[in-house]
């Protein structure tokens, strides 16, 4: 009887009670966005009119409108744009706007809950919940010649659809963790993290409309260390190089196939992502030490990485 009573007086569970909570506090911050190129979802990053999204939302247009829960619509524009995080900053052209809260993708756990809320089939403000499926995807993105792999993709059962993309990923405090950004099957959706690495790109787009990385030109892949040098060195893999482009820096530093390169810059490399990860705009035209051991001996090198042009 005192269950029955009990329900009656609160007809929300735990888990329904988060849902909605995190619903009412981050709705107002995500918005509908219309563009030539087709429609997606936004969230408000600051009061005064900064919008995070997706970069493929936004492909091959400056322009467009976000639509508000609260009625509001508003011309925004691209305010730059990076399509291999795919991520994207829009300025709308009024301030007063409600931003979301950003948290950190690093401290999700898998099976945590999370909610996505976004504009799927120009349904705005909808709302699903589900849970964190997996971490450290990887999705595959390009542009122009240049492609790359956006690391640590968080996996999400949260129902996604056309539309979602660019909305948001929330946990359970209403902090969003991701940007949606693809939908892989049914109960497989994928979101960009937010996290250092994103925030670094989502700061320079705001302020200098562009992501910065450097270009070295090859293509490798991780390989075991001998067992002498991971004794060494404390750690067990390396990248070796499959193919160098020729007249690229890595070519004019003398970097050949099957080298294997273990440290760039002093710093440890142990996989493709470490190699991705400090190809940052800071080491564009300066000289860069890169260890590589070649048919078992250490070899040192100097690279100086030219400017990606995507």
């Amino acid at each position: 009887m005192t269950l029955i009573s009990r329900a009656e007086e609160d007809p929300l569970d735990a888990y329904s009670r988060v849902v909605t909570e995190v619903a009412a506090l981050l709705t107002p911050s995500v918005a509908n966005l219309r563009v030539r190129s087709g429609s997606g979802s936004g969230v408000v990053i600051s009061p005064d009119g900064f919008v995070l999204t997706s970069a493929h939302v936004v492909a091959r247009t400056r322009r467009g409108v976000a639509s508000f829960v609260d009625g509001r619509e508003l011309r925004v524009e691209v305010v730059g744009a990076d399509p291999l995080s795919d991520l994207a900053v829009l300025r709308a052209e009024a301030g007063e706007l409600v931003p979301a809260e950003l948290g950190d993708a690093e401290t999700l756990r898998v099976g945590q809950l999370v909610v996505a809320i976004g504009n799927p089939h120009g349904f705005t403000g909808s709302v699903t919940a589900g849970v964190v499926s997996a971490l450290n995807r990887s999705l595959p993105t390009r542009s122009g010649s240049a492609s790359r792999i956006v690391e640590n993709v968080i996996q999400t059962d949260a129902a996604l659809n056309p539309g979602n993309s660019g909305g948001a990923l929330a946990d359970g405090r209403g902090r969003v963790v991701g940007i949606n950004t693809a939908v892989a099957g049914v109960g497989l959706g994928l979101a960009v993290p937010i996290n250092a690495t994103t925030r670094r790109i989502v700061a320079a787009l705001m302020t200098e409309g562009r992501f910065r990385r450097a270009y070295v030109g090859l293509a490798g892949g991780p390989r075991p260390l001998p067992p002498r040098v991971a004794g060494a060195l404390g750690r067990r893999s390396g990248v070796e190089v499959v193919q160098v482009v020729p007249g690229s820096p890595a070519d004019r530093a003398g970097l050949r196939a099957e080298d294997l390169i273990v440290a760039l810059g002093g710093r440890p490399v142990e996989d493709v992502d470490d190699l991705q990860r400090l190809m940052t705009g800071e080491l564009i035209g300066s000289a860069v030490g890169a260890t590589v051991l070649r048919q078992g001996e250490p070899v040192e090198l100097e690279l100086v990485p030219e400017e990606l042009d995507g």
